[in-house]
């Protein structure tokens, strides 16, 4: 009997009723383990309802109820570590140890969603005018939903609902249907924590979902993770139905080394940075710009260290990069490869024919090095979302500089030198969200906001940290005026009142 992945609505799973389905491969086998239901737009709206009908409670619930749910939380997700990056191996294909990573840094944002009573605070003003004070607040918006991409399974929704939830709102996710299973884990374990029923639910589908959920009028706000044209639809869509919304889209990322930088280094960071999670990261540096006379020595090191890497199934502890998510993701990521040569590319590694012995039919792409990649080559114009690594030259650093700044992207992008004053002038010229200096993926830790700039982001807030929070909760000004004790008319006690 084939395993079916469900829905959970209103704190149970909730069977699949409109017939259609997805496959759920194993990526290192090319198998279909499991099918998962797709959600019909009535399914959406149970969801939905079940979520509105959570926030009647939840949305009034003390601070101290909702801290003390995440706690337990998160004492769960630390207790099932390994079961959860098991299940992301088993769907998504990444080694064990990189999606034991993912779920750490979910984790970053569920101890942020604990501590959210000191991101509530508001603030006071006392005696802005005669016996006048003003006051400052933040309340939950309502019903909230994400949707998340299929190359964090369990990071990305938890950059999202923890933080929600701890704000007050009922959150709906529509995860990908690649790899579904972390996300009902996830809904599971915070049930088990004593989250009420309907506060988190999760259905799965394809975009017949995703569209009732950018316009049901009871959903408030959207976040979303995922490649630039759907970001740039979600927030289209999203907004023109009277939606807040933080659309997170793709990149390009850059990393910049100057001729002082330490190579080895340089090297080391630029191959576990473009060929970790096999490429499949939107914070992947996919690009490196070699300024003056080092292309050619960190090009060299960059080769010998990738032709090293053990690529094998993602169960197997020898390996250190699994397989791409689908066969024709694979497909479509050799083709960059196939045409780089013709575009003008010198093909130092070619991954395009790599197999594993006994996985013939996995979804198998070995590492590619492109150097001296001109800028209208494909392979560099598009976000591959794999593991090729283009090696751009530039003169100057201010060549190298314009050279980032000229792409649509603005995600992340890091600069590797040993000069303290051009660290400085990188981050403050440089067009992108995050910057990394000697840090080749210049992910936030939790308490400082992730996002990007240009086609990156599609919204005004970052995702997480204070941009987070401000973005599931919305302001209100109070301004109070009560009358003085000593004016009050004759024959009022101001004295304890007693007890008959």
């Amino acid at each position: 009997m084939t395993n079916i992945v469900n829905h959970w609505i209103g704190g149970k799973p909730a069977e699949g009723t409109s017939g259609t389905y997805g496959p759920v491969t194993d990526p290192a086998t090319g198998a279909v383990t499991a099918k998962v239901a797709f959600a019909s737009v009535d399914e959406v709206d149970a969801a939905v309802a079940a979520a509105k009908e959570a926030y009647l409670t939840w949305g009034q619930s003390s601070l101290a109820q909702r801290t003390s749910v995440l706690f337990r939380f998160r004492a769960l997700l630390d207790a099932h570590r390994d079961e959860i990056a098991a299940l992301i191996t088993a769907e998504h294909g990444k080694v064990h140890s990189d999606a034991l990573g993912e779920v750490a840094r979910g984790l970053e944002i569920v101890d942020l969603a604990c501590g959210i009573n000191v991101q509530l605070k508001g603030e006071l003003s006392t005696q802005v005018a005669s016996r006048v004070d003003v006051s400052s607040i933040r309340q939950p918006l309502g019903v909230v939903a994400g949707i998340t991409p299929f190359n964090f399974p369990a990071m990305v929704p938890m950059w999202m609902f923890p933080l929600a939830i701890a704000c007050g709102n009922t959150f709906v996710l529509k995860p990908s249907e690649k790899d579904p299973s972390a996300s009902v884990r996830l809904a599971e374990l915070f049930s088990e924590a004593g989250l009420p029923d309907g506060v988190l639910n999760v259905v799965h589908g394809d975009k017949v979902a995703v569209d009732r959920l950018l316009e049901h009028p009871d959903v408030k706000a959207v976040s979303f993770v995922g490649s630039t044209p759907i970001a740039r639809y979600i927030h289209t869509t999203a907004s023109a139905n009277g939606k807040r919304v933080q659309a997170l889209g793709g990149a390009k990322n850059h990393m910049l080394v100057l001729p002082d930088a330490d190579l080895d280094a340089a090297a080391d960071a630029a191959v576990s940075a473009a060929y970790g999670s096999a490429g499949e990261r939107c914070m992947a540096i996919s690009a490196v710009v070699a300024v003056g006379a080092v292309g050619d020595a960190l090009v060299e090191r960059i080769r010998e260290r990738a032709e090293k890497i053990k690529i094998g199934p993602g169960n197997d502890p020898a390996s250190e990069m699994g397989p791409l998510i689908t066969r024709a993701h694979r497909d479509k990521v050799a083709s960059y490869v196939a045409g780089a040569a013709a575009e003008g590319c010198e093909v130092v590694l070619d991954g395009t024919g790599y197999t594993v012995d006994g996985h013939e039919d996995g979804h198998w792409i070995g590492i590619s090095l492109l150097d001296r990649v001109p800028t209208t080559a494909k392979a560099y114009q598009d976000e591959i979302f794999g593991p090729v690594l283009c090696v751009l030259r530039a003169e100057t650093y201010e060549e190298g500089v314009a050279l980032i700044n000229a792409s649509p992207f603005g995600n992340g992008t890091a600069i590797f030198t040993r000069d303290g004053g051009a660290a400085r002038r990188f981050q403050l010229e440089v067009e992108a969200g995050m910057v990394g200096v000697n840090v080749p993926i210049p992910v936030p830790v939790g308490y400082h906001s992730f996002g990007g700039w240009k086609d990156s982001l599609f919204g005004d807030h970052h995702i997480y940290g204070n941009d987070g929070t401000h973005f599931y909760t919305r302001g209100k000004v109070v301004t109070t005026r009560w009358p003085d004790p000593a004016d009050a008319p004759a024959g009022v006690d101001l004295g304890f009142p007693r007890n008959h």
